[in-house]
């Protein structure tokens, strides 16, 4: 039982002498602070910000008036009133039009033909065109969305003068211009709010980016100062003490700073959320701890610092593709799919997505619970490796 304690004691001592020297490291080095600390608020900071009015308001659209009547100008008015867009500018055909949307000036315009209102009034069927970019998509559709909208109010105007000069009664009318009433429910996000569905996957994909990129660094450094053998040495030569006194302060503050994500973004800002404290504390854990295992794996993989850091950048910004969260996963080919289990942020999404966004179970997740376990387990297959990496080999650049 006394070796027990000792062994216990020993664990200890060398797990805080790693964990002291890392520190200081830390604090000698600006590069540490920067990616663990400056840039993870600055992306939370720059994104919540830039998407703080939920989606793109007053997207610039112009107009075609040819009619010049007291109905074009009606639908102007409606449409200028729309939050998505603004009107910035009309202009004489629709050859100058398309040059201004081609030219990046506008997202869409809206051509009246000449003689709508007389055609309308006569019971004829005018042809009112609208033309969009599809070069962003986002704003595309948004105005795209827009001018659909007034179009088609243009149309039930008409076809409301019509019917009430044929004598039909308001009911009527409104019965044969919409048979089917749309009763919309939007479930959790029923504004649309683009900050609170891409935030929740963006920010957390760039903090990914910067643990993996500063796990993979801070392995390469021993090996690039000649400080490897030192390292070893002062954990007792016991490689699983060594990793874990070394990532232990990079997790205390990694956490730190993701539990200050969770807290803007659902607490702050009031996003929606079914998951009590607990549930936001494993969302931190499940940001930093697999992508801590990933960053020590690839390194493990391949020895060396730049080769490992390039991996990893590579593998960060290819899971925004494979995350699901722009494009369905189900929607792209099977071996796509299949590859998108080998990225951490993916079964990060599907688990906000499932427990905090829809407030379903755990359970009904448990296959992407054991995925992120795998992920942060991998240096187990690479610990060797690594030790023998850090006794033998000599840094080459």
């Amino acid at each position: 039982m006394g070796k027990g304690i000792v062994e216990g004691r020993s664990f200890f001592r060398f797990v805080k002498d790693v964990a002291m020297r890392e520190c200081r490291i830390i604090y000698h080095s600006p590069i540490y602070w920067l990616c663990m600390i400056v840039l993870p608020l600055i992306v939370l900071i720059f994104f919540t910000t830039m998407m703080n009015e939920g989606q793109p308001t007053r997207l610039p659209i112009a107009i075609v008036d040819n009619d010049h009547s007291t109905l074009s100008r009606t639908l102007i008015r409606r449409l200028d009133a729309f939050q998505s867009t603004e009107i910035v500018a009309q202009y004489d055909n629709v050859n100058e039009a398309s040059k201004a949307m081609r030219e990046g000036d506008i997202y869409a315009f809206l051509h009246i033909p000449y003689g709508m209102a007389a055609q309308l009034s006569t019971g004829r069927q005018p042809h009112m065109s609208y033309y969009y970019t599809m070069t962003t998509i986002t704003g595309g559709t948004l105005a795209m969305k827009d001018l659909k909208t007034i179009s088609l109010l243009a149309t039930g105007a008409a076809g409301k003068q019509v019917m009430s000069a044929k004598g039909m009664s308001d009911k009527q009318i409104a019965t044969f211009l919409q048979p089917i009433e749309v009763d919309l429910h939007q479930i959790n996000n029923p504004w649309t709010n683009y900050n609170m569905y891409l935030s929740c996957v963006f920010v957390p994909g760039l903090f990914m980016l910067f643990i993996f990129l500063i796990t993979a660094y801070s392995l390469g450094c021993e090996l690039k100062f000649n400080r490897s053998r030192q390292w070893i040495a002062s954990a007792g030569n016991n490689i699983w003490l060594a990793l874990i006194g070394k990532l232990l302060p990079h997790t205390m503050i990694l956490v730190t700073v993701a539990s200050i994500y969770v807290w803007h973004l659902f607490g702050n800002m009031g996003f929606v959320h079914h998951g009590g404290a607990m549930a936001m504390v494993l969302l931190s854990l499940a940001m930093v701890l697999p992508a801590q295992g990933f960053g020590v794996a690839i390194f493990g993989l391949i020895p060396s610092m730049r080769m490992s850091m390039s991996v990893c950048s590579l593998w960060a910004v290819l899971s925004f593709s494979m995350v699901g969260s722009a494009f369905p996963i189900e929607a792209m080919d099977s071996p796509i799919q299949a590859l998108s289990w080998l990225f951490p942020l993916r079964h990060y999404f599907m688990i906000y997505q499932s427990q905090i966004l829809n407030g379903y179970a755990l359970s009904g997740v448990w296959v992407h619970v054991l995925c992120l376990l795998a992920f942060t387990l991998l240096p187990i297959l690479v610990v060797s490796r690594i030790k023998r990496v850090m006794l033998i080999y000599e840094y080459t650049k």
